[in-house]
């Protein structure tokens, strides 16, 4: 059941580039359809078409999109919650798809799963939620005993174990979801919506222990969610998908620094300071007309993101370039930084603003004029 299963080419190389990591994929899409019937009369809906995606061993995959989008349907696909029409679903070398039922609950052993809305038994203590998947499995309760009790103490809930459902927290809730997700010690850990339910303080945390368990226990994460924040804070690479297909992947860091479809820059304008101010957005027009001045986003990454880019052009050019909106931030451990300026839009003035910005290494873009 285990056998060693072919990788396709364009999987395996993208696989392997991903952030760093040179492992063979833990887990494998390759050009996966999923299409459900036509019900009372209405057409069939095709919730994903040609999904190709590598996990590497190790790595916190994020795939992002909007409701709808087959973000869910995905991660079904994964555990075996759903079969797919056509294509493969590979987990730990085992195509899952091809599994009978019985095969298929022992290959969800490996497969830890974390839900939006915890899905704890109210008549459960927390010990007794993270134990039920391994008395489900038969085993004795001094082994459930000696992988609970140290499963609590991970996820920082040791004295809470007694206490039932109803009287933890949100946040004190899904680190029970998670221990009981790690409980059968898997490989790989699936991740629906983890934090949606949660504040932004309580979130952080939890995305915290994701990045702990991932890096102590070595294991390989897809997670799941609506939310550009979520994956900037823990994800290694990113999938966004819209209307059932991936539409960019890559690295967290490159996707964030150069998003190339509008999906992702939607995403991405708030987060990462790409929107414009209203005052400036109001008043964009896309042609020059004397008296304007040009609008340019200038991108800072990598080595030149610290870089004082703007005084050094403005003393090159003997130019006034004024600051209308910046931020600085870190992605994925590496400084990243957007700087949106006015400069005089004349042509002339222009190519010289913007060849001196590419010269010194970072990424311009026209906006439009003012």
């Amino acid at each position: 059941m285990n056998a060693s299963l072919p990788i396709p080419e364009r999987v395996a190389a993208d696989g392997a580039a991903a952030g760093g990591y040179s492992a063979a994929p833990v887990i494998l899409l390759d050009q996966v359809e999923k299409t459900f019937p036509p019900r009372r009369g209405q057409q069939a809906v095709t919730a994903l078409a040609d999904i190709s995606l590598a996990v590497p061993e190790g790595a916190i995959v994020g795939v992002i999109g909007r409701s709808g989008a087959g973000k869910s349907t995905l991660i079904r696909l994964v555990n075996g919650l759903e079969a797919a029409t056509s294509g493969r679903v590979v987990v730990d070398g085992t195509d899952i798809g091809a599994l009978n039922e019985k095969a298929l609950r022992h290959a969800r052993r490996s497969i830890g799963m974390i839900f939006q809305h915890f899905n704890l038994l109210a008549r459960r203590t927390a010990y007794e939620n993270v134990a039920l998947p391994l008395e489900i499995a038969g085993l004795p309760a001094r082994e459930i005993r000696a992988r609970v009790e140290p499963l609590l103490e991970l996820v920082g809930l040791e004295g809470k174990r007694d206490r039932y459902p109803a009287e933890l927290s949100g946040g004190q809730k899904q680190r029970v979801g998670i221990a009981r997700a790690l409980a059968t010690r898997p490989r790989v850990l699936l991740s629906d919506e983890p934090t949606s339910a949660l504040d932004p303080e309580t979130t952080a945390q939890i995305l915290a222990l994701l990045r702990k368990v991932n890096a102590e226990l070595n294991l390989t994460v897809l997670l799941i969610t609506h939310e550009m924040a979520v994956i900037k804070a823990v994800a290694d690479r990113v999938a966004v998908i819209d209307g059932g297909r991936i539409v960019e992947e890559g690295t967290t860091y490159d996707v964030f620094a150069h998003p190339r479809h509008p999906t992702t820059r939607s995403f991405l304008s708030a987060l990462t300071g790409t929107s414009l101010p209203p005052y400036v957005a109001e008043r964009l027009r896309p042609d020059f007309a004397p008296g304007r001045e040009a609008v340019l986003r200038i991108v800072f990454t990598g080595e030149h993101a610290t870089d004082p880019v703007l005084s050094r052009v403005s003393r090159l050019l003997g130019i006034d370039l004024n600051i209308i909106q910046a931020q600085v931030d870190d992605i994925a451990g590496a400084p990243f930084g957007v700087i949106v300026v006015s400069a005089p839009g004349d042509a002339v003035t222009l190519a010289a603003v913007t060849s001196a910005v590419t010269r010194l290494g970072l990424a311009t873009e026209v906006l439009g004029y003012v």
